[in-house]
C-alpha cells in the first residue's frame, strides 16, 4: 500500500492537488487543467441529484477509508437539496466530511456543471434521463465517477454514454457503476466458477423481479407539467425507462455477466393490468421477455408490479453439468443428482460485506493509490441498452435486433430543459398518459 508520502506525490501528479491531468501520457490541452485544485490531499465529492439513492451513496463514499469530503451538491429541486444534506449532516459516520456551504449548492437544470468543476470524484444519480449528459460532462471535466445504473433511457443516450466511456479510456478515468452485483462476494466466487465451467456451457435461464412496485408522487396543485413528471419520474420514460430498466437491469445485467455477451435479440410480452391509473404515467406494470444470445441460449426475464403477488428478485441458469437456482442466500453452484459444486459461505456472525458501500470502498480505494482500475460504463450502458431492448420489444409486440436497437433514432429526451417547457409525453383532457399498443407502437 502506498505510504503517505507517495500518496501525496500521486495525488499532486494527477490533478487531486494542483490540477494537473491525470496522468502524464494526456494530451497537453488535458494537462493545462480541468482538475478542482486541492490544498490537501482530500479526495473531493460532488453530489449530483440529492433523491435517497443519491444521499446513500454519498454517504457510502465518505464512509471510506480514503480521505473524502462532500464539497458541492447539485439537484433540479431546493427541498431535495436541503433534505439530502440536513440527512447526511446527521449522520454519525458522514457529518464530519460534509462541507457544503450555501455557495456551493447548486439548483436548476445547469447545476451539476457547477458542482463536477469543484470537484475530484462525481457522484451521478439523478433519474436516469439525465444520466448521459451529466456523464458525458464529467468526462469532459476529467473527473473519476460513480454513477448509478441505468445509464440512460433510450438508444441516442446509450449511444452518448459509449462514445464518453471511450472518452474516460482514454484518460484513465476510473469508472463506477451501480450495478452492484459486481462487487457483491456471493455474485463475484459463484460466476467466477461459472466462467471456469463448473456449471459446463450455460444452454438457459430465468431472471426475476417481480414485486409490489414502488412509490408514486401525485400531481400536485400548481405544477406544470414538467415538473409532475419529474416529480414523478419513475412513470415517464424519458427519465426512467420503464421498470424494465430502472430495476430489471440488475436481473438482465447479471444474464449478460453470465452469458460473457449480450443478446442479439428480444421478443416479448407486457401491458398494464394492474396499475392502471393516470398516476403512473406512461410505463407499464409487467414485462415478459425472451432474450436470445449468440449461440442460441434464450434467457427468460420476467418483471412486474403487482401488489399482493408473488414476489422474486433472483436469477437462475442451467448448463450442460449443472445449475445454479439462486443467487440469494442459499447460494450453491450443484449437479443436476444434487451435488454441490461450490456452497457460498453464509456465516451469520460474518457475513459478507454490503456490495452497495464495497464498490465506493474499491473505487476510492483505487482512486488514493493512483490506480486506474474501473471502466465499468461500456458494460453498464451495453446492459442498459439490453433493458431498451426489452422495452421495444414488449411496446411493439414484435422481435427487435440488437442492430435495430442500438441504432434507434427515437430520442425521448424534451427538445428543451425549463419549468415552463413541454415533455414530448403529454396527458389527455382526463389525465391520461399514452401508453404503448402492441401491434401499432413504433419503437426503432
Amino acid at each position: 500500500m502506498m505510504n503517505e508520502s507517495n500518496r501525496r506525490e500521486f495525488l499532486k501528479a494527477s490533478g487531486l492537488l494542483t490540477g494537473s491531468a491525470l496522468l502524464t501520457s494526456l494530451p497537453f490541452g488535458l494537462q493545462a487543467g480541468g482538475f478542482h485544485h486541492s490544498v490537501d490531499d482530500t479526495i473531493k465529492v460532488a453530489l449530483i441529484g440529492c433523491g435517497g439513492r443519491g444521499s446513500g451513496a454519498a454517504a457510502q463514499a465518505l464512509n471510506t477509508k480514503q480521505n473524502v469530503k462532500l464539497v458541492a451538491m447539485a439537484d433540479a429541486f431546493r427541498d431535495r437539496l436541503d433534505e439530502a444534506y440536513s440527512n447526511l449532516s446527521k449522520r454519525r459516520d458522514a457529518a464530519q466530511k460534509v462541507d457544503v456551504p450555501e455557495d456551493r449548492k447548486f439548483v436548476g437544470f445547469d447545476a451539476y456543471k457547477q458542482a463536477i468543476a469543484l470537484a475530484d470524484v462525481v457522484i451521478l444519480a439523478t433519474p436516469p434521463g439525465f444520466r448521459p449528459m451529466h456523464f458525458e460532462e464529467a468526462v469532459r471535466q476529467n473527473k473519476h465517477i460513480f454513477m448509478e445504473k441505468p445509464v440512460a433511457t433510450d438508444a441516442p443516450g446509450v449511444r452518448k454514454v459509449l462514445a464518453a466511456a471511450e472518452e474516460a479510456k482514454k484518460k484513465k478515468l476510473n469508472v463506477v457503476v451501480g450495478l452492484q452485483r459486481h462487487y457483491q462476494y456471493n455474485y463475484r466466487e459463484m460466476i467466477k466458477r461459472i466462467h471456469d465451467g463448473a456449471l459446463g456451457d450455460i444452454v438457459g435461464g430465468s431472471v426475476y423481479w417481480v414485486s409490489g412496485g414502488v412509490w408514486v408522487k401525485p400531481r400536485q396543485p400548481n405544477q406544470t407539467e414538467m415538473e409532475h413528471q419529474m416529480r414523478n419520474w419513475y412513470y415517464f420514460n424519458w427519465l426512467c425507462g420503464d421498470h424494465i430498466n430502472e430495476q430489471h437491469i440488475h436481473n438482465i445485467d447479471v444474464a449478460n455477466w453470465v452469458k460473457q455477451g449480450y443478446p442479439v435479440s428480444a421478443q416479448g410480452t407486457g401491458g398494464r393490468q394492474v396499475r392502471t391509473g393516470k398516476e403512473y404515467g406512461e410505463i407499464f406494470d409487467h414485462h415478459i421477455v425472451d432474450f436470445v444470445y449468440a449461440d442460441g441460449t434464450t434467457i427468460n426475464s420476467q418483471c412486474r408490479h403487482y401488489e399482493g403477488t408473488y414476489s422474486k428478485v433472483d436469477e437462475q441458469f442451467v448448463g450442460t453439468k449443472g445449475k445454479v437456482d439462486s443467487f440469494g442466500r442459499n447460494s450453491v453452484l450443484k449437479k443436476y443428482n444434487g451435488q454441490a459444486i461450490y456452497t457460498h459461505p453464509n456465516d451469520a456472525k460474518k457475513p459478507d460485506p454490503n456490495p452497495y458501500q464495497v464498490e465506493h470502498d474499491e473505487l476510492f480505494e483505487a482512486i488514493a493509490k493512483g490506480m486506474y482500475k474501473f471502466a465499468d460504463a461500456e458494460n453498464g450502458a451495453k446492459s442498459t441498452m439490453t433493458s431498451i431492448m426489452g422495452r421495444m420489444a414488449t411496446y411493439s409486440g414484435k422481435m427487435v435486433t440488437w442492430e435495430e436497437a442500438i441504432n434507434s433514432q427515437i430520442n425521448l429526451f424534451p427538445d428543451k430543459l425549463a419549468w415552463d417547457a413541454m415533455p414530448k409525453v403529454l396527458p389527455n383532457a382526463d389525465g391520461f398518459y399514452p401508453v404503448a399498443v402492441p401491434g401499432k407502437t413504433i419503437t426503432v
